[in-house]
């Protein structure tokens, strides 16, 4: 046998040495009677146009959505084209000019200090005047997420603690060692929530997204540290967007996987497909925004294992909810540091943690991780600079408040709490699924319930709940709207109503299914429509201006001229 293997081999050494020698013989040939100088400017510019097209197709962004940007930038240039477009984007932009910038009757804007300061009657007098300002409330349950307590006595704690710690700054934990010793806590609080063990370790942040941004500039350091010179974030379709900023931020590029459209989580297959020499972290999410789905956690954890690969679990939304619905009566499968695999959860304690805005944990399974996540500068003439995540100076104030929060809520209050939750996002659900004309998508398994429909565009839904005081989230790809649950929604008999006011509009909406969408779900239709993503981001960015804007009112040809767009 071994005789045989080595005869084998020998035959293909010696066709290998044949066609290496022709080879040579061709070039040779090839190159008979050229002088040296162009030989080497032959050599020069073919290896120049190589990693000229070498870099022009492996970029950050695909080639083919770079050559629709090109495509539908060079459409917007054509006249008649170009000037039908721009009318159309003009009158979108008036619209949201007059909803968003418009004042209630004798307002206007400051513009300037006022000559001589305000008595502090007169500061509260005027805050009055800015709360009257909007038209939505949120007491009464009818909001989607956004709010996730309100309730009266933790809002007064709040203000006291706030009050408190009002000038303390974590930056300075010599000058204030009890905010640092409250951070401390509060993060080693919710490791041994998510089943960290002593190595276990995190750090506060100011929301999710910061959170986010932290897990992936510390796996994309590791990743340089690898000699990985483009790292990439694997993430579902359905993963925050705060991952595609992250790696919009950090140079990373992101490889979105495609769900099942059955169940919408993430296509654990095409994940696998997806990782290369590349990759530098794995994402799922626990539950997921859109459709409050939890991704099949254990099986990409695998992954991570076999490919040697970070994997983070994004439990912004849920994450204090999830971590306690076992105790509650709603078990789940293991999504937390007991799964073998898992290297960083984020958690925000602001949403169902009822901390106060803006608070959230990143984790990490160990300190290896953490410390790719800190800056340092060691040489500046300031003196050592080190920093645990993006802001040097943080409100201590609203650390005090997330610890006293997690304090006086206590075990058995979140238990309560979940349990509550999840009883009326039971019952909503099953409700729901008796509504003929209606689909929900996958399985809600925490608090989110997303809606859609096969029979009517769903966004005469979100318009005709909106008329009756709901105000839901309105998604996109597919179209769908979702209800995030909070404790408001817990009140004596809000379940009930949204229950009864969805069956009864879907009614109305039926009795002529296909009648023409109007108002802002039409609006939400058409961008999701717009094939130039470009458009999107234009009327993105102007809405953007127009948070900002101290005019009454302002004209498309303001606002374009703001964004710097022509």
């Amino acid at each position: 046998m071994d005789m045989e293997l080595q005869e084998t081999l020998a035959v293909y050494k010696e066709f290998a040495f044949k066609y290496l020698y022709d080879a040579r013989n061709f070039v040779n040939e090839a190159c008979k009677g050229k002088d040296s100088c162009h030989l080497i400017a032959l050599t020069v510019t073919s290896t120049l146009l190589s990693v000229w097209i070498y870099n022009f197709i492996f970029q950050r962004e695909s080639l083919k959505s770079r050559c629709k940007k090109q495509f539908f930038k060079t459409v917007r240039r054509l006249p008649f084209i170009g000037t039908k477009i721009q009318s159309q984007l003009n009158k979108a932009l008036d619209e949201m000019s007059d909803r968003l910038v418009s004042l209630k009757d004798g307002m206007s804007y400051v513009k300037a200090l006022p000559q001589t300061g305000l008595k502090q009657e007169q500061v509260m007098e005027k805050l009055k005047e800015y709360s009257a300002l909007g038209e939505v409330s949120w007491e009464t349950g009818k909001v989607s997420g956004t709010v996730y307590s309100g309730e009266e006595r933790l809002t007064q704690l709040l203000v006291k603690v706030y009050g408190e710690f009002a000038w303390s700054n974590p930056l300075h934990p010599d000058i204030f060692p009890g905010v640092r010793k409250m951070e401390a806590e509060v993060v080693r609080m919710t490791c041994t929530l998510f089943s960290g063990d002593p190595e276990s370790c995190g750090t506060v942040t100011s929301g999710g997204t910061e959170s986010i941004l932290m897990a992936c500039k510390a796996y994309r350091d590791l990743a340089y540290e690898k000699g990985i010179k483009d790292p990439e974030i694997i993430a579902p379709v359905s993963a925050h967007a705060a991952f595609d900023k992250a790696a919009h931020y950090f140079g990373m590029k992101m490889v979105h996987i495609p769900l099942d459209s059955k169940t919408m989580q993430v296509d654990v297959k095409a994940m696998r497909r997806a990782i290369s020499r590349n990759t530098a972290m794995l994402v799922c999410s626990a539950p997921q925004f859109p459709h409050g789905v939890i991704d099949p956690i254990e099986d990409v954890a695998k992954l991570a294992l076999k490919y040697q690969v970070p994997f983070h679990v994004d439990a912004c939304l849920g994450g204090f909810l999830i971590v306690f619905m076992e105790k509650a009566g709603f078990p789940l499968k293991p999504f937390d540091f007991r799964v073998k695999g898992v290297t960083s959860i984020s958690a925000d304690t602001h949403k169902y943690g009822y901390a106060p805005k803006g608070s959230s944990v990143i984790l990490y399974c160990n300190k290896k991780y953490r410390h790719y996540q800190f800056f340092v500068a060691p040489d500046w003439q300031g003196g050592i600079y080190a920093s645990p995540a993006i802001a040097g100076s943080r409100p201590g104030g609203i650390v005090a408040a997330c610890w006293a929060t997690m304090m006086h809520i206590g075990e058995a209050g979140y238990i309560e709490a979940t349990k509550n939750i999840i009883k009326a996002a039971r019952f909503i659900e099953t409700e729901l699924r008796k509504i003929k004309d209606i689909v929900i998508f996958g399985k809600p398994e925490v608090s989110v319930i997303a809606v859609g429909s096969n029979s009517f565009d769903i966004y005469r839904l979100s318009n005709s709940l909106t008329a009756k005081g709901w105000n839901l989230n309105t998604l996109q790809f597919p179209s769908s709207i979702h209800l995030c649950l909070t404790l408001l929604h817990t009140k004596p008999g809000v379940a009930q109503q949204f229950v009864k006011d969805v069956q009864e509009s879907v009614a109305v909406i039926m009795k002529d299914p296909g009648a023409k969408t109007t108002g802002m779900g039409a609006i939400y239709g058409m961008a999701q429509a717009i094939p130039d993503r470009s458009m999107v981001t234009e009327i993105s960015q102007a809405f953007l201006d127009c948070l900002y804007s101290t005019e009454t009112r302002l004209s498309a040809k303001q606002i374009n001229g703001a964004s710097g767009h022509h």
